[in-house]
């Protein structure tokens, strides 16, 4: 018997608590599906941007920099805000936080849309839609995250995490990234114009389709004191920049003296610091007539298909993986020989040979994510879900434009092949460091821990 079996949480009532094993087989629930589906909706249009605005910031230049800059606007969000939303998220309904910044994405988008059909757009104007888009990711991504344990019981985390992975993946890369092809032919307001009805779609969807509140049950309402009495306006807001800081504080102190969620933090925050500046300036080496693999605009999408179908099969594969390997085993494996395969990429230069090994890289990448998600949400308190996931998300994403701007400035110094090799070596230093300090046993005590506390 697991620790958790042995003490049980206080609240069986919550989805995300029940762990009744007489019913395996039993469905992830209609208030699932429509998050799912929201979810989905949201990444067609994220893929569909990832893939448009490089190809669009083509046509303005070509220099590795610039083109660094636009990924590093997308994540410089999460390090100025992901503490404090984390934070939000904590004390709001999750499923409003999720509707209210998908509407002001499509407002966002609509009207760049707007500026595009007028060929008004430029790089500065770019990199602010980038930068703005990326403070609605902040909020959507920890309601969305947040939200999953309260939708479904706790030993179907895993299975509900691969779906997410899946659906992620199939519209991210597999739908948006050749549909985004497609559009720039077309042109660039007519791809801005559908993502923003993809996110107005997404808004409705979860509007509809999730009825309820899905606030967590700990947050106390700003309009009263810790003790419950009620305060007057200025004591009251006083009181609630109080409480929204202590929470950002226990968010960081609970991140940093966990055992297991403390080194996979640091893990992911390297491992993004150097994709995202692999990244950064990979287009320059498979796309135009100079570069090494002279892919045009439209075959790019098209060769970024077999990280989007391998990381498909990989969410699916996940459970069964960790059942077999273990939870730590299957991260550090799994994470390492995705890095190992960032060094393999560049060695090739025929469309097909990489788009393999990107599927691989994509197998190997969905497999440690779904493992390292549905491990957190399981070992960290309901109640700090957000705050810790913040956190963690402004570490590992806020590194990430540090990484897209120092990718692009190695290479506008010594050339790609240096980014290349440079964020490969790092990311497998990374993984050792995992290897390290993580063991099986201390997810066991976690857990022990986390049910003490529920209990």
């Amino acid at each position: 018997m697991s620790a958790t079996d042995a003490l049980p949480d206080a609240a069986p009532t919550d989805p995300a608590e029940r762990t009744d094993p007489a019913t395996p087989r039993q469905g992830l629930g209609g208030a699932f599906a429509a998050q799912l589906t929201g979810a989905g909706l949201a990444n067609l249009g994220d893929g569909l941007l990832g893939t448009l605005v490089p190809l669009i910031a083509l046509g303005l230049t070509t220099s590795p920099a610039q083109i660094s800059l636009l990924s590093a606007a997308v994540w410089l969000p999460w390090l100025l805000l992901g503490l404090a939303a984390g934070a939000l998220i904590d004390r709001v309904d999750q499923r409003r936080a999720q509707v209210v910044a998908l509407s002001v994405r499509a407002g966002l988008l609509a009207g760049a849309a707007g500026l595009a059909a007028a060929d008004l757009l430029s790089m500065p104007l770019l990199i602010a839609l980038a930068l703005t888009y990326g403070a609605t990711e902040v909020v959507a991504d920890l309601g969305a995250t947040s939200i999953v344990p309260d939708l479904v019981r706790r030993d179907q985390l895993a299975a509900a995490n691969g779906r997410i992975i899946a659906v992620q993946q199939v519209t991210n890369g597999f739908l948006g990234a050749p549909l985004a092809g497609a559009l720039i032919v077309v042109g660039a307001g007519i791809g801005l114009g559908s993502a923003a009805a993809l996110a107005a779609l997404a808004a409705v969807v979860l509007l509809v389709g999730l009825r309820g509140s899905f606030r967590p049950r700990s947050a106390q309402p700003a309009a009263f004191a810790g003790d419950g009495t009620t305060t007057s306006s200025g004591s009251r807001s006083g009181t609630a920049l109080r409480r929204a800081l202590g929470e950002v504080r226990d968010g960081l102190a609970y991140l940093w003296r966990h055992p297991v969620v403390r080194p996979m933090a640091i893990t992911a925050s390297v491992l993004n610091f150097a994709s995202t500046g692999y990244f950064a300036v990979f287009i320059l080496w498979v796309v135009g007539p100079t570069s090494h693999v002279g892919l045009t605009e439209s075959q790019f999408p098209l060769l970024m298909l077999g990280f989007a179908v391998g990381a498909i099969g990989g969410s699916f594969l996940a459970p069964v993986v960790t059942r077999w390997l273990g939870e730590i085993q299957t991260m550090v494996m799994t994470l390492t020989a995705s890095s190992a395969l960032m060094l393999v990429l560049i060695s090739l230069d025929h469309g097909f040979a990489m788009a393999s090994v990107l599927a691989v890289t994509g197998v190997m990448n969905a497999i440690g994510n779904v493992t390292s998600m549905a491990l957190r949400q399981r070992i960290v308190p309901r109640d700090l879900l957000g705050r810790v996931g913040g956190a963690s998300r402004t570490l590992s994403y806020g590194l990430m434009p540090l990484g897209a701007i120092a990718g692009g400035l190695v290479a506008e110094q010594w050339g790609l092949v240096a980014t290349f090799v440079g964020t490969g070596v790092v990311s497998l230093l990374a993984c050792g460091y995992l290897a390290l300090t993580a063991r099986p046993s201390m997810v066991t005590d976690a857990e022990r821990d986390r049910a003490l506390r529920s209990a």
